[in-house]
């Protein structure tokens, strides 16, 4: 079944409007009146309604095609999809956010193993050289879609057990044992996908994907954790404020 949305477009207006209708179906769409899985009106249906011609109507389904908030299937026609998901540049971590906005976060545990650091963890996590850590590697995802691959390393003393990792988040294991999270270090960036990673996380080899080092302090300072995390750029974006000072 099609769902039609009611919209109000202002001719008058400067902004264009293809850019109108796509943020009117983005709208929908984040505040639930659009779900995963709802047929979207076709293009010429679409165009009628609002008396449009078919390529404005094209170029605003295109928008969110390529914000993925919709999908274009062969014998089906188009269909909303999970909306991706948007963080603000906070000390959170994702599984809390996930929680919070409603998406369902789950996790599986890729990797777990406990033993000597690397020179170059040690040095992250200004441990002797030696020093046994946890390495925890995991799948997160978000309504049923993969949406991130998290690699952790933290001190062996913090470990949590693989059991709560995939029951919930690395920080609210923490806040469990008393350590409480108080400054981060985070460098953001983007990769090619390789093969496994495309795999994982249901992308085709080469996609973009955002990536994240953070490095994690406590209360009296001390680095209780760094990770490296892998984002599917389709399906999530970071979302800051800039002042003017």
């Amino acid at each position: 079944m099609t769902t039609t949305l009611p919209i109000e477009l202002e001719r008058s207006s400067p902004v264009p409007l293809y850019f109108q209708v796509a943020q009117a179906f983005e709208k929908a769409i984040l505040d639930g009146h659009l779900k995963p899985g709802d047929r979207f009106e076709n293009e010429l249906a679409l165009a009628k309604r609002l008396n449009l011609s078919r390529p404005t109507t094209r170029r605003a389904i295109q928008e969110l095609v390529d914000k993925g908030m919709l999908v274009r299937k062969r014998g089906v026609g188009t269909q909303v999809v999970q909306a991706p998901v948007h963080r603000p540049v906070e000390l959170t971590s994702l599984f809390d956010d996930l929680a919070r906005a409603g998406q369902e976060p789950a996790t599986k545990v890729l990797d777990y193993a406990i033993g000597p650091a690397s020179d170059e963890i040690a040095t992250h996590l200004n441990l002797p050289a030696g020093s046994d850590v946890l390495m925890v590697r995991r799948l997160r995802s978000s309504g049923g879609q993969p949406l991130a691959l998290m690699t952790n390393h933290l001190p062996a003393a913090l470990a949590p057990d693989q059991d709560e990792l995939e029951a919930a988040g690395l920080y609210q294991a923490l806040r469990s044992r008393g350590v409480h999270i108080r400054l981060a270090r985070q460098r953001i960036g983007a990769k090619a996908a390789d093969r496994e990673e495309a795999r994982l996380l249901d992308e085709k080899p080469k996609a973009p994907l955002l990536v994240m080092s953070r490095t994690a302090f406590d209360d009296s300072g001390r680095i209780v954790e760094y990770g490296n995390h892998a984002y599917r750029a389709s399906r999530y974006f970071f979302e800051t404020t800039l002042v003017d000072r």
